[in-house]
Formats: C-alpha cells, structure tokens, sequence
C-alpha cells in the first residue's frame, strides 16, 4: 500500500504547492488589475467572457475568479446578470494548466524550480513574483511526474482493472471519479493532470478519462458553493449558475463521449495532450454555445432564486511569501 500511498500523497501535494506558488507569485504581479477589470469589464456578456478568461489565465484558478466574483456580487459591486459570461470565460481560462503540461517540457521541472528559486532571492518584488511562477511550474512537472510512479502497482494489484471490469458503465464511474476527486482536493486543473498521466501510461482507456474531464468540471463547482455559504441570494445565484452551466455541459456530451474518443488521435499523437485538447476542445464550445444567451439564462436562474442584495468587503493584502521584499 505504501508503494501507492507516499509516490501519490507527495506528488498531489508538491503539484498543489505548485499551483499555490504560481497563484501567489501571478496575483502579485496582476491581481489588482485583475480585480479592476472584473468591477469594469462586465457590463455585456462578451466583455465579461473575456475578462474572466483572462483573470483565470493570471490567477490560475477558475475558482478563485468564481469566489472573488461571488464576494463582488454579495457586496453590491457588479450584478448577478453581469457574472455569466465571466464563468464562462473561467472555464477556458483554466484550460491553460493543462495544455502547458501537455507540452511534454517535465526535463525542464528542475531548471525552472532553480531558476525560480533564483529569482525568488532577487530584493524586487515583481522579480521575486515571477520566481514563484517559475518555481511552481517546476513543482507541478515535478508533481505529475511523482503521481505517475504509483501505474505500475495498481496495474499489479488489479484495482484500476477491478473498477472497470465491476459491471458499473465505465462512462458514469469516470464522471462519477471525476466530480468526487476534484471536489476533495479543491483543483480541476489536478485532477485531469492525474488523469492526464495515468491514461498515457495505459492504466486507463480514454473514454474513462474523457468521463473523468467531464467530471471533474462539474466536481470543481463545490468551491464556488462553499464562498456562497452565509452569502445573500446574490452570491448564491452565481454559485448554482455555474453548477447549472457545468452540469449541462456535462449533459450534452455525455451522448458524444464515444465519437470524442474516436477523433482523439487526431488531436495528438501524444496521450496525455488529447486529453488536455478534449478539456479545451469541451470548455470552448460550451462557453461560446452559451455566451449568445447568457442574459437569458441569468434571468432563468434569476427566477429560480429570486434576489436579495446584502453587502460585505474586503481589502488586499500581500501574500507573507512576497513580504519581506517590500
């Protein structure tokens, strides 16, 4: 057990190290602008689109742009109606992850984690940010790679063979791993990493892990009700919208799993970049097949939940990493 256990609980946690060091070091570089441009740029439902893809590209995170979009409709800041376009550019925006690890560059984890801790030691703080950038891509190769040195003895003690072969259809338990993995550990961006890795070493087909992409954006939704947790119904909207947009994704492409996994070897020769490509492929079309309507479709969630505007907030400060460079 512990040949599984360790390789796994240390790579998912040096990958999510990573991720936090590339969110501290990007937010410090432009997480102002980023809450700027989400108070200015959201008055139409394209505008908003782009905004949020943008914030999620800088913050790396959909939900950290979906929690600090909840906390500026719960304070009065931006109206409900004014968000979706922002959750769907969240969910493009946090596409980029994947797509770099898909890049195949992990003989370069440990000259970037150096590097980055290079230029962590540099007295400016915007050279120190950058450093904490560096450094987390380099963890979360590093990360991924670790996670991946647990195939061999599940393949040898059955278990992965053992779920698929238990009678449960093998698209509802991808979707199902999908939705459970991401909400316990609070990151799409891993789990289609995990999944990314283990499908290239053959442990699982891919149509389990198109399910588990499927999922797995489904899964990421429980952050964003978390934040909406004691919020007005303002907050609460903008947490069901996106339950409500990743679920019917989810929907419409469960009946297109099969024909998805038949083109994927034209999206790469490589397997972990076809998953990387279906996850960018799904969110785009989602997003745009929605975008058209997205006002429609706040005044139905609107209906659902009528409105109520209580109002808190918040100030920013500097992440105690970056501190002593000021």
């Amino acid at each position: 057990m512990k040949e599984i256990v360790i390789p796994f609980s240390t790579g998912l946690a040096i990958f999510l190290f990573g991720m936090q060091l590339i969110r501290i070091g990007l937010e410090e570089i432009a997480a102002h602008r980023m809450r700027i441009f989400l108070l200015r740029f959201t008055k139409t439902p394209w505008r908003g689109f782009w905004t949020g893809m943008v914030a999620t590209f800088f913050l790396q995170s959909s939900s950290a742009v979906t929690v600090l979009t909840i906390g500026f409709v719960h304070a009065g800041l931006i109206p409900f109606t004014q968000t979706v376009g922002v959750i769907l550019g969240t969910n493009i925006g946090t596409t980029l992850t994947t797509e770099i690890l898909a890049l195949k560059v992990e003989d370069f984890a440990v000259p970037m984690l150096l590097a980055g801790g290079l230029l962590y030691t540099i007295p400016k703080k915007k050279g120190a940010a950058l450093g904490l950038v560096i450094g987390g891509f380099g963890c979360i190769f590093i990360g991924m790679d670790a996670m991946q040195w647990i195939a061999e003895p599940l393949k040898d003690r059955g278990w992965i063979a053992a779920l698929l072969d238990s009678g449960y259809n093998p698209l509802w338990s991808g979707i199902l791993s999908g939705i459970l993995l991401t909400a316990l550990i609070q990151s799409s961006s891993a789990a289609i990493a995990i999944t990314m890795g283990f499908f290239a070493t053959g442990m699982i087909p891919l149509q389990f892990s198109i399910a588990v992409v499927l999922g797995s954006n489904v899964g990421t939704c429980i952050t964003g009700f978390l934040a909406s947790i004691g919020a007005g119904r303002t907050a609460k909207q903008v947490a069901l919208a996106h339950l409500l947009l990743n679920l019917g994704g989810l929907i419409l492409f469960v009946p297109w799993v099969g024909s998805i996994a038949a083109i994927a070897p034209w999206l790469s020769p490589h397997p972990a970049a076809q998953i990387a490509h279906i996850q960018t492929l799904y969110n785009v079309i989602c997003s745009l097949f929605v975008l058209p309507f997205a006002r429609n479709f706040a005044q139905a969630v609107s209906r659902l939940l009528p409105e109520g505007s209580p109002s808190w907030s918040g100030g920013r400060q500097t992440h105690p990493l970056l501190r002593w460079h000021q």
